[in-house]
């Protein structure tokens, strides 16, 4: 595709959104990335949280993170370029062993996968023994290799149930937690480490789900009071939230689903508004996708993490083979078979 094709691409899709100047550089940039990636062997993979421009022009698949994960494994190329964070890159290296690995910017870190460690796992399953552990995907390969089995925000009430115990610890996302728990019945604590460390200190709790405070930057930012506000102005709005949103917002808003979730519930309902309660970034991207659906903004803040990943970066990541990603083995290997069980499950 030559530049002037790339270009007219990108304004039919962002021509409303991206000003038409950032386009035609924006072109340039993915027309070059769009032929190192043939030179290189590489597949590039663009979370729905990556910017429009980004987004509309060079991944050769896109979706939330684990499936970009299990796409690009079954691809025969040698490099994958993950336009993610980086708890997605180690997944994708975590199913792809013998690939190289590169996330464009060294950055892109999470602060959900940041609020837990692989020590914290351990003294966790120490205080209540016994207990399966279930780590959310959005989690460093330390962590997912000290669990039993992983979930993602779509799949995490039925990995809960197909564990059949009646206690589990459930990490680390604080809200996906209790809203695991309210639609599973469960009743969740949430201890820290520093009580007693007695073993027989756990039976004398009441609980169900022992759960973390570890929270989206992003997502803990939405309030019922937005969606008051949002639907006194548009009564006949449908409110979409991720399930990293409280509790609260969850139960006020109309669906509430994985990334890939909402995108199928906007593409196959026909409400005459609708609001995303998520990254803003994805929501340029489902307007640009579908451009008969009316979509509302509330864009409080973009994840500032996903947004250290661009086309500049990109490419530079290509040019330079930066920035390789690496999971010891021995890491790997247990953070694989976590994450294959929740694959199993589906």
């Amino acid at each position: 595709m030559s530049v002037d094709e790339m270009y007219q691409q990108l304004k039919h899709k962002l021509g409303s959104v991206v000003p038409d100047v950032e386009l035609r550089l924006k072109a340039e940039l993915a027309v070059e990335i769009n032929r190192l990636k043939v030179e290189r062997n590489a597949v590039i993979l663009g979370h729905n949280y990556m910017e429009p421009a980004l987004f509309h022009s060079i991944p050769d698949f896109k979706g939330d993170s684990l499936d970009l994960s299990r796409k690009a494994a079954q691809t025969d190329k040698d490099v994958i370029v993950f336009c993610g964070v980086r708890f997605m890159a180690e997944t994708a290296k975590i199913l792809s062993p013998s690939k190289t690995v590169l996330l464009p910017s060294d950055k892109a870190g999470c602060s959900l996968a940041e609020s837990i460690t692989a020590e914290d796992v351990r003294q966790l399953k120490a205080r209540f023994p016994g207990l399966p552990v279930v780590a959310y995907v959005n989690t460093y390969a330390d962590v997912k290799a000290e669990v039993d089995i992983c979930c993602t925000s779509g799949n995490a009430v039925a990995v809960v149930e197909s564990l059949h115990s009646p206690a589990i610890i459930f990490l680390p996302d604080e809200y996906l937690a209790r809203n695991v728990a309210r639609e599973t019945g469960k009743h969740i604590i949430f201890p820290t480490l520093t009580g007693p460390s007695d073993p027989a200190f756990a039976t004398e709790l009441d609980y169900q789900m022992i759960g973390w405070r570890g929270r989206c930057e992003v997502h803990e930012k939405f309030t019922v009071a937005d969606i008051q506000a949002v639907r006194q102005q548009f009564p006949d709005v449908f409110i979409l939230s991720h399930p990293e949103c409280s509790p609260e917002v969850v139960a006020a808003s109309d669906f509430s689903g994985s990334t890939n979730a909402m995108i199928r519930q906007v593409e196959q309902s026909d409400a005459p508004h609708y609001l995303l309660l998520t990254e803003c970034s994805m929501g340029d991207n489902i307007a640009a996708a579908n451009p008969d659906k009316e979509m509302l903004r509330l864009c409080m803040v973009r994840c500032p993490h996903m947004n250290t990943i661009t086309l500049e970066d990109t490419l530079a990541s290509l040019q330079q083979m930066r920035y390789i990603i690496e999971v010891p083995e021995d890491i790997r290997r247990r953070a694989a078979a976590s994450v294959e069980r929740m694959i199993a499950i589906g």
